[in-house]
Parts: structure tokens; C-alpha cells; sequence
């Protein structure tokens, strides 16, 4: 077996059911789970007529570019939603099986093994990954099967939980061969500014490494104020043909369809160009029944408009809950709620622990999905709650942590 495969950490669901394994919830209680990012809103009717009008398409070995009609359907949402000139729908957008898996898989296809580096990216030394810090894990795993090591960039929260890559040294710059931008983040919800992607791109251009801009929550966002794409900051930027840059879009929280795993990548065309080859050979196409459905979703926006005001007005009515026992402040975008829950006096994972055998809320601890690195580990302390319910069953999960948390902070100014 591949011996890199004994370097990946448990996932944090998987650490979370070790941690809950000899606990029995208060049997009063009905269970709810903030633990788990997984969209609970309803699926559109249209989207599920569209996937059972195109049946047939389960006959046909799909192409690994995808339909033309798919790719010009991506691009003129992109036009749309970002103000942009549609990117080249033959050359600078690729269908994907969801941006998981892409975001997984470009990293074997970008990653030079160690010692076939170019020159400039010190080929005697293990090249570098950098990944924000709290991350989706999915970046360190990417990382690490690709023969790189990962390398954690904290988020600062005196800079809204942006990532502060001022303190990176320029020897580490040195090895870096990709760098996982989330924005909005996971679990933070900060969206990167104009100035910092201005940042990103001049590093990338002076060290000669690529960007992968995760942006699967870009449709979740508050005040009518949509996220900024690394797209539209580049071409503000003056970078139209988008070079060493790569997004990754979904329509699992868009469009509340996790299980179709559609979305897309998009950007510098040499990059897409050998992405399209490595998928060539990995084998992942999307079903032309899923394409179908995936051209309805993107061709209407009414049914985005309507998931976001749900989302909205559970953050609405769950926020200043959740402030009265703890400091946590409504995200920028995405479906999270990152909660600093030190005033309780418990740990994340004991906080985390005692909430769901006293109360069975499921939260997940912060220190699951970070590492220690420079500064330590900015999860400690921390719990993601994913307000994916529904609003009262959300509601339900607040009350339920404001008493618990009430009851963990009497107890702690005891002592």
C-alpha cells in the first residue's frame, strides 16, 4: 500500500463519533446536528424534474470536458453573477464531479514530486502546500498524497479570521507549489478583500506557485453584499487571462443538491488544459442525466434567492441567542458560526462532549478541523455550529446551548 496513506489524520466526523462513543444522550431531548455542513433545505422540484426528463442519459459514457451546453451554461452564470466577459467555455471552464473531489485531485495534477521541481522551487527540498488554518480537510490530504507537506497559515482574528500570510518567510514561500485559498472560509465565513488577493497574486507571480480558490459558498451571503470572486479580483487586477489561478464552484449549497456532486472549475487556461488530461486518465466524468439537471440549476438564480433568505433568517433569530453566553459574530458568508466558547470554562471537545450527552446537540470542536502550527491551534476553543436545519429545530439547538452554556459558566466562576 502507499505509505502516505498512514499521514492522513481521521476525518473530524470520525474523531467526533470516537469522542461521543460511551455517551448516551438525556433521552428527553431529540437529537439535532450543527456538526455536519450538509444543506437540509429542499431540493428544487424543477431541478428534480430536469434529472427525470434526461434518464437516457444513463446510457451514454459521458465526456470528461462535459456538454458544450454545460460549459456555456457555467460560463454565462459566471458572467452574471460576477459582472465578468464569460470566460472561454472551450479553454477556461471544466465540469467536475463536485469540488471536493476536484479540489482533492488538482492537487496530484499540479504537484511536481520531489527533486523534478523547476530550479526556482528548490527541487532538494519536499515541496510545499499551504492551506489556511482552521481548513477543510480535504486540502491536507490533498497535500500529503501528493508527495507535498502541508504547511497551516493561521487566520487572525484581529483581521475577521483572514489568514496572515505577512508572517510567512520567504524560504517557505520558496517551496510552495500550491496554495488552498477558502472564500468565504470554512469554518470562519471571512471573505478575502480586494488588497489581500492583490497580495496572493504578486506572491504567486514572485514564487512561481498556484492559487486554488475554494469558493462552494459563495451563494450564502448576507445584507445583499455577494462575496468577491478571485475571478473578479483579478480582472480588477488587471489579470483577465487569469494566470496560476483556479476556483472551485459547487451547486451542493447553492442549489441544496449535495448528493448530485456537480460543479466547476474555472480560470487560466494552461492549468485547465493539464487538469482535463489528469481527469482524462482519473475517470471523472459527469453523468449527462447529472449535466442535464446541472444546466437547469445554473440557468436559475430565483431558487438561490430563496435559499439565502432561509439561511439568513436563521442567523437572524440564532445570533443574538448565542451571544448572551458566548463571543461569536455573524459570518461575512457561508452557513457557519465559529464561536470562541471559552467563557464556559470547558475545552472545545469537552464542551462538545457534555452538550450532547446533556442536551444531544451535536457541535463539532474547532481543534478538529485545525492544526497546531505557528501561533497554535486557532480551533482550540472553539466549536462550528452549520445552521443547516431547519429554523425552528435551529432555534431548538440554541436555546439548548444557551442553557448549557449558561449552567458551564456558573459553575466555572464558582471556582
Amino acid at each position: 500500500m502507499n505509505p502516505l496513506l498512514d499521514l492522513l489524520q481521521p476525518y473530524p466526523f470520525e474523531k467526533l463519533r470516537a469522542l461521543f462513543a460511551d455517551v448516551t444522550p438525556e433521552p428527553q431531548f431529540s437529537p439535532i446536528s450543527l456538526g455536519l455542513g450538509e444543506p437540509k433545505h429542499a431540493t428544487p422540484q424543477f431541478i428534480r424534474q430536469a434529472l427525470a426528463d434526461h434518464l437516457d442519459g444513463l446510457a451514454s459514457y459521458p465526456s470528461t470536458i462535459g456538454s458544450e451546453a454545460l460549459r456555456n451554461a457555467i460560463g454565462q452564470w459566471i458572467a452574471r453573477r460576477y459582472k465578468l466577459p464569460a470566460p472561454d467555455s472551450a479553454t477556461q471552464i471544466l465540469p467536475v464531479c463536485g469540488s471536493r473531489e476536484a479540489l482533492f485531485s488538482f492537487a496530484q495534477a499540479v504537484i511536481a514530486p520531489h527533486g523534478a521541481q523547476s530550479p526556482s522551487q528548490q527541487p532538494d527540498l519536499q515541496p510545499l502546500v499551504m492551506c489556511p488554518n482552521p481548513f477543510y480537510q480535504i486540502y491536507e490530504g490533498a497535500a500529503l498524497l501528493a508527495g507535498a507537506a502541508p504547511y497551516f497559515v493561521n487566520s487572525d482574528p484581529a483581521r475577521n479570521f483572514a489568514p496572515d500570510y505577512s508572517r510567512v518567510p520567504d524560504d517557505v514561500w520558496a517551496r510552495v507549489q500550491l496554495l488552498y485559498v477558502c472564500s468565504p472560509g470554512n469554518p470562519t465565513g471571512s471573505v478575502l478583500s480586494l488588497a489581500e488577493w492583490d497580495t496572493l497574486f504578486g506572491l504567486a507571480d514572485r514564487h512561481d506557485f498556484v492559487i486554488a480558490a475554494d469558493e462552494c459558498y459563495s451563494e450564502i451571503y448576507f445584507n445583499d453584499n455577494p462575496p468577491l470572486s478571485a475571478l473578479q479580483a483579478a480582472q480588477l487586477l488587471g489579470r483577465p487571462d487569469y494566470a496560476r489561478l483556479m476556483i472551485f464552484s459547487s451547486l451542493s449549497k447553492r442549489s441544496n443538491v449535495p448528493g448530485m456532486r456537480s460543479g466547476f472549475v474555472a480560470g487560466d487556461a494552461a492549468l485547465i488544459k493539464k487538469f482535463l488530461l489528469y481527469r482524462t486518465y482519473h475517470g471523472s466524468a459527469m453523468s449527462p442525466t447529472i449535466q442535464a439537471a446541472s444546466i437547469a440549476a445554473w440557468n436559475d438564480e430565483a431558487h438561490v434567492v430563496e435559499n439565502r433568505a432561509m439561511y439568513a433568517e436563521k442567523f437572524r433569530l440564532v445570533t443574538p441567542m448565542l451571544q448572551e453566553v458566548m463571543k461569536v459574530e455573524l459570518p461575512d458568508a457561508g452557513f457557519y458560526l465559529w464561536a470562541d466558547i471559552s467563557a464556559s470554562g470547558l475545552s472545545d471537545t469537552e464542551f462538545a462532549k457534555r452538550l450532547y450527552a446533556g442536551y444531544n446537540v451535536t457541535v463539532l470542536p474547532g481543534s478538529y478541523i485545525a492544526r497546531d502550527a505557528v501561533g497554535g491551534n486557532p480551533g482550540r476553543n472553539r466549536i462550528r455550529m452549520a445552521l443547516v436545519a431547519e429554523p425552528a429545530e435551529c432555534l431548538d439547538a440554541a436555546r439548548r446551548i444557551v442553557a448549557f452554556t449558561t449552567i458551564m459558566a456558573c459553575r466555572c466562576n464558582e471556582f
